[in-house]
């Protein structure tokens, strides 16, 4: 039997080779395993699954077995996001929370993410003991799959928050005019109930293919939506969310991407400066350096924390935390579940514009008079394992310049980042969940950059 081995954010593999009913079984045994041992756990688990293919029948595997088990289970019979079955989990008191997503992985993938009952992330620690538990797999009978669960409607309870916490007719009758692109993903649903046609939409549809690519919030996937921006003087701001709607990736209303870093310090902004909230932030290593100067302007404590939401969520169970964020656009905030969501952080941008009556533009300007201008992009190499590693050593062994930086220090809280003059940075790591090298690097402008990007990839990779 394979080993099966969570990531940064869940188990992921290609449907059919690894990702099969069997191993999501095993995987199964273990979560039913751990949480019976769990004696101020409830035997209970709610259970939910995005856009994927075969999601329900992966969900009604893993339902079973947790039935076998004699473990209550709810679960959504339409496809839901993450952070729906995070909230339907702390709502029904449940245990644990199990949603069968491979997040922004391409297509022929799918996964298996844990949810602890405080409705966020599992934390490390439990993760790991249920991946130590996983063996074979749980030989089910017809009367094991047989009312295996209780249906429950998720998107209804995540509908019923949104109404509850946002003033959602000032977004529906702001001057702004907004557009929401789900990339096929699990987002579509509840944003077409409630904001119906004062909306406009693409990519607004169920299609396991996402349209060819990886449904991850990222430019290069959004081109489509970044073309009817720019076609459509109308558009003020675009939401973009993840294949199970927990990232986020934003357009303003000249068609250019806005990326977390960006919304980090935006959502900050609003939450101290307008919303008069305080609270600890939580970062992922990989994010802006300016969110140490926003940080200080505001007198809020920062903590660095290595790259992974399941690192962040612990602070909110613990501290007074105003928000939790990390780079590839998963954050959360005070007031909500503990749990990366893309549509409730789009939803604050929104109400941002809308009460303020400020363009996107124009706030990411007020950003600017405290941290100053900057630019950052990432470049995934996908390289071979041999390349891999020989450009980790390179790191290891230290560099002293990067083209025309000059290296000020290494931090290696997770990967190799280097600190470079004037705010630049460079931060080198092998992903957690696919064969890819990422280089994510910040500068004063675009143009550096990518300057910046390109002169790492020659030092790190050099033509053979």
């Amino acid at each position: 039997m394979k080993k099966i081995t969570f990531g940064t954010d869940g188990w992921r593999a290609i449907i059919a080779e690894d990702f099969t009913v069997e191993n999501v079984n095993r995987v199964s045994v273990a979560v039913a395993k751990w949480l019976l041992e769990q004696p101020n756990l409830n035997p209970i688990i709610a259970i939910g699954f995005d856009c994927r293919f075969a999601g329900k029948r992966f969900m009604e595997e893993a339902a079973a077995v947790f039935n076998a088990h004699g473990i209550t289970t709810y679960a959504a019979e339409s496809p839901v996001s993450t952070p729906m079955v995070s909230m339907a989990t702390r709502h029904l008191k449940a245990g644990l929370g199990v949603v069968i997503t491979a997040s922004h992985n391409p297509p022929s993938y799918n996964g298996y993410k844990l949810k602890g009952h405080f409705g966020g992330p599992l934390l490390p620690k439990d993760i790991q003991a249920i991946e130590d538990r996983i063996d074979t797999a749980y030989p089910l009978t017809d009367e094991h799959r047989k009312g295996a669960y209780k249906k429950v409607d998720m998107e209804g309870l995540y509908a019923q928050s949104l109404q509850a916490n946002f003033d959602l007719n000032a977004i529906r009758n702001s001057s702004f005019k907004f557009a929401y692109n789900p990339m096929f993903g699990a987002g579509q649903f509840v944003m077409q109930s409630v904001f119906g046609d004062a909306l406009s939409y693409q990519n607004n549809e169920w299609n396991p293919l996402f349209g060819g690519k990886a449904p991850e919030p990222i430019l290069r996937n959004l081109l489509d939506f970044q073309n009817l921006i720019q076609q459509t003087s109308a558009i003020d701001c675009g939401l973009a969310t993840d294949g199970d709607a927990d990232r986020i990736g934003l357009f303003n209303s000249r068609g250019e991407f806005v990326d977390s870093h960006h919304i980090i310090l935006l959502l900050i902004h609003y939450l101290v400066s307008y919303k008069k909230l305080t609270g600890k932030v939580i970062a992922a290593f990989s994010v802006s350096r300016k969110l140490e100067k926003l940080c200080a302007h505001y007198n809020l404590p920062l903590i660095t924390t290595q790259i992974g939401f399941k690192h962040i969520t612990g602070y909110f169970l613990t501290d007074d935390v105003l928000l939790g964020g990390e780079e590839s656009g998963g954050i959360a905030i005070k007031g909500h579940i503990p749990e990366r969501d893309g549509i409730w952080m789009g939803l604050v941008i929104w109400e941002f514009m809308a009460k303020s009556g400020k363009s996107l533009e124009e706030l990411i300007q007020e950003v600017y008079t405290i941290v100053g201008p900057f630019s950052y992009d990432r470049l995934d190499l996908h390289l071979n394992e041999s390349q891999k590693l020989a450009a980790i050593e390179r790191c290891k062994a230290g560099l002293s310049n990067i083209g025309a930086w000059s290296v000020e220090r290494i931090e290696t809280t997770d990967g190799f980042k280097f600190i470079l003059p004037n705010d630049a940075w460079l931060l080198v790591r092998a992903s957690g969940t696919e064969p890819v090298l990422r280089l994510y690097g910040e500068t004063e402008n675009a143009g550096r950059t990518q300057e910046l990007l390109d002169a790492a990839q020659r030092a790190l990779i050099p033509a053979e």
